[in-house]
């Protein structure tokens, strides 16, 4: 099988990446970016471009079977400060994308949405997928959108999609520049010896799911028939308080915090219920937060 990479050259569009190259995939991708250098791209069909040409899509489409389509060009953090390019890039992106598999024939669509931001404020945990969506993010609201769009055309028969919601994933190759991920940002900061920025008390909380145990969900649950909508996540959640501590242990850093006051596009408390994929797919998240943290550490210390 032919698979269609959208946004391959990121954290999770290049652990994906491994993923489908180890269950013997052919493997295009379809970036804005340059190759990371951090990353062994041979046997890859690797390809610039973003979602704002057709044409460009079209062509990426060719000979492929599937698509996964993991590109974004927002975070949360920073979405409301523009929201109409937000929508003109990530939701009127998104169509072209649709338009251009409608004309060469691929029916068969992976959406990663967002788990951690299209419910808003959850009424109650753990959050189930027929959960509210009341996003107060720009970014959730997007994300919404294209789900919506998906489902409206498979509505249509023209798409097979499979939308997941992952939680917050982290684990190697994930960025430390602090821009999406705290993690990766915390981890980044004990390894250089700074502190550590956290809007509010730090008592938000979060799930966390080591990228391995999130790929092979997509992995198995993209190529198998399913369509419809799975939360993705560990199933139990830490406070930012208590992942600066595991990281303190782990590292054995002082990781100081420097406290700013709250954002109010932060949702406080996040936990997803993912009993669907786990019984649709016979799939559960193996790596316990711990380990997750140790092997992140690890290979971020192995990069020059």
């Amino acid at each position: 099988m032919s698979v269609l990479i959208i946004g391959g050259n990121g954290f999770l569009g290049s652990n994906l990446v491994s993923g489908l190259r180890e269950a013997g995939r052919r493997i295009r991708v379809l970036d804005r970016s340059p190759q990371r250098p951090d990353f062994d791209w041979q046997g890859i069909d690797y390809r610039l471009g973003g979602l704002d040409t057709t044409d460009v899509l079209v062509d990426a489409l060719d000979g492929v079977e599937m698509v996964y389509h993991l590109a974004s060009t927002t975070v949360p953090g920073t979405s409301n400060q523009d929201p109409v390019f937000d929508v003109t890039s990530n939701v009127v992106g998104s169509l072209n994308l649709v338009a251009a598999m409608s004309k060469v024939g691929v029916r068969r669509i992976v959406f990663f949405s967002s788990g951690g931001t299209v419910y808003g404020v959850p009424q109650s945990l753990p959050v189930a997928e027929n959960h509210v969506l009341r996003p107060i993010s720009s970014y959730g609201v997007t994300k919404v959108a294209i789900e919506n769009y998906l489902l409206m055309y498979q509505q249509l028969g023209v798409l097979d999609p499979l939308i997941l919601r992952p939680s917050n994933p982290y684990g190697p190759r994930q960025s430390t520049a602090g821009i999406q991920g705290a993690i990766g940002a915390f981890l980044g900061k004990a390894r250089h010896g700074q502190a550590v920025t956290i809007w509010g008390s730090g008592e938000t909380v979060r799930d966390y799911i080591y990228v391995d145990d999130l790929i092979a969900l997509a992995i198995k649950a993209g190529l198998s028939d399913a369509c419809g909508v799975y939360n993705v996540g560990s199933g139990a959640g830490l406070s930012l308080n208590e992942i600066c501590a595991l990281i303190r242990e782990i590292t054995g850093t002082a990781l100081p915090v420097e406290y700013l006051p709250a954002r109010k596009f932060d949702v406080p408390k996040v936990v997803l219920d993912i009993a669907a994929a786990q019984m649709q797919f016979q799939w559960a998240p193996r790596v316990p937060l711990r380990e997750g943290l140790t092997r992140t550490w690890a290979a971020l210390q192995a990069v020059p």
